[in-house]
């Protein structure tokens, strides 16, 4: 019996698979190089639930939605100085005008 060879199905599947684990994998550095909680109430139990905020939304290169998270490390980590990390619930509030970001430099890098 012959050697089976990869279909196109076959190979699509995996290559969406590895983007899909990379994306996963730079989600979670990126939250970590933020500080991993949110930084008005501190929340992180739930990584699905904390965001990204451009502070000023003029200087946003890119979102860092999943999509976002197909660059190089490099470039997502300068997107990143442009942010601060919320959970969903203070980024709403925030948006809506109910809270406010901390004083000082909330966008400052974290290691």
């Amino acid at each position: 019996m012959g050697k089976e060879k990869r279909t196109y199905a076959d190979r699509a599947k995996y290559l969406s698979q590895a983007v899909s684990k990379r994306r996963k994998r730079l989600g979670e550095m990126s939250r970590e190089y933020k500080g991993g909680k949110c930084i008005i109430c501190g929340y992180n139990k739930s990584s699905r639930a904390l965001v990204f905020h451009h502070l000023n939304p003029e200087d946003k290169d890119f979102g860092l939605s999943s999509r976002g998270l197909t660059r190089s490390w490099e470039r997502i980590q300068k997107e990143l100085d442009k942010c601060v990390l919320l959970c969903a619930n203070c980024h709403m509030e925030l948006h809506d005008g109910i809270t406010q970001l901390p004083k000082g430099n909330p966008g400052r890098k974290r290691k």
